[in-house]
């Protein structure tokens, strides 16, 4: 009994927010298409407003080239602040040999 209330407010949820509504439009489009289309699927994508397959295939190519340069740009700004990070240190330890020169007089 109680997977039938599950099933009955799912179905409850899907009609109240649209989708069998969105759903039935499609594939009320698809029965009424004289040529039917060879990919029943990439129909209801595109109706339903999501990328064909090649356009699914570029934009999944598009992110990881941007995964790959977004990753090159990580490690370069890490090497970037670890060289910053030395090179502060650097001064640091320079500053204090001046000091040391100045409170010898050695000017």
């Amino acid at each position: 009994m109680e997977k039938e209330a599950k099933k009955e407010a799912f179905r409850k949820y899907l009609e109240s927010s649209g989708v069998l509504d969105a759903l039935t439009k499609v594939l009320v489009a698809l029965y009424e298409e004289n040529d039917k289309p060879s990919s029943a699927v990439e129909f209801v994508q595109q109706k339903l407003g999501g990328p064909s397959i090649s356009e699914y295939e570029k934009l999944q190519a598009e992110k990881s080239d941007l995964q790959l340069m977004y990753d090159e740009l990580s490690t370069s700004y890490k090497k970037k602040c670890k060289e910053i990070e030395e090179l502060k240190n650097s001064k640091v330890v320079i500053d204090a040999f001046i000091d040391r020169l100045d409170d010898k007089g050695m000017d």
